[in-house]
């Protein structure tokens, strides 16, 4: 079949996670679950952390610009799966598909982003204790914040326009259950040369640089805790960096490979896996990382219930 232009195509087809019928009741009762369970395990970190102003710091106000992008994360792509299913429907519009791209992207970037700029204040929090309300002020706080949001539009927005002057063919079908951007350039008709150098610079600049900020700053927290005495403060002050790392290494372990792997060989089944990781299981389980590990998560979640129970 020839390549057609964008504009003569209508929809790509999603084949989704399993060409297994039989499987999709089971697929979608997963999903649905693990849905239920991210959009208001995150919504509740943010009630709680505005609910609270013993959490109006800039740990809790990083948190919960975190979890809000988890909530937008997550709904990028499981519900149009689960409509998908549930209509027994491969469709996604070929706007509908860019979409799609154009978020995951943006969401993705501002994980990294906010994982970074999380050590960071970590790094301040450990290493310069008397100018951290200082140095991480509300007003630089909110500007790193808007900064990424920037950074990441254009970026973004860029990865659109060059799709955008891609052929494909009609029905064009993509091995995944969303429009991951390495999956949609793979069945382009046309030279991508351009969308792919393009892709591994973006990845560098939403990737690489911020983990290379995350060692930096914890290698600094380290060299800190090394210098410090007291057992009891070595671990207080470690204590309040172990979730940030728990969802630093389930998000770079998983979403990383993604894009460095399509470098080289890698198989539908297995990029559809680790991306459930990062799209998905990793938004599901930040809220408990974070509540589970924190006395001051669990306290403001503890006040909100009683604040909603209760109401006086």
């Amino acid at each position: 079949m020839e390549g057609e232009n964008h504009t003569s195509v209508s929809r790509f087809l999603l084949l989704g996670l399993s060409e297994n019928s039989e499987l999709d009741i089971f697929v979608f009762g997963l999903f649905l679950f693990m849905y239920l369970v991210a959009v208001p395990g995150n919504l509740l970190i943010i009630l709680a952390t505005c609910y609270d102003s013993s959490l109006h710091t800039p740990m809790y106000f990083f948190l919960s610009n975190l979890s809000f992008v988890d909530i937008c994360f997550i709904t990028t792509t499981v519900p149009k799966m689960l409509a998908n299913i549930q209509e027994q429907n491969k469709d996604i519009s070929y706007s509908g598909c860019l979409t799609q791209v154009y978020l995951l992207i943006n969401f993705a970037g501002m994980e990294n982003f906010l994982l970074s700029v999380m050590a960071f204040d970590r790094f301040v929090a450990i290493c310069h204790p008397l100018n951290y309300l200082v140095i991480m002020n509300p007003h630089f706080c909110g500007l790193l914040v808007v900064m990424s949001w920037i950074i990441i539009f254009w970026i973004s927005l860029l990865h659109i326009l060059l799709i955008n002057r891609l052929t494909f063919t009609v029905d064009t079908e993509i091995p995944h259950f969303f429009c991951e951007l390495a999956q949609v350039l793979k069945v382009a008709t046309c030279d991508t040369y351009v969308n792919k150098i393009y892709m591994y610079i973006s990845a560098a600049l939403l990737g690489v640089f911020p983990v290379i900020g995350i060692l930096f700053s914890y290698s600094q927290i380290v060299s800190s805790l090394l210098s410090m005495s007291s057992i009891v403060s070595k671990y207080k002050a470690f204590s309040t960096c172990g979730s940030h790392l728990c969802v630093v290494w389930l998000f770079y372990g998983t979403g990383l490979s993604v894009y460095l792997s399509s470098a080289v060989t890698l198989s539908s089944q297995r990029s559809m896996s680790v991306s459930v990781m990062y799209t998905v299981v990793t938004p599901m389980l930040n809220p408990f990382i974070y509540s589970l590990r924190n006395k001051d998560v669990k306290e403001a979640l503890r006040k909100l219930r009683r604040a909603l129970c209760c109401p006086s």
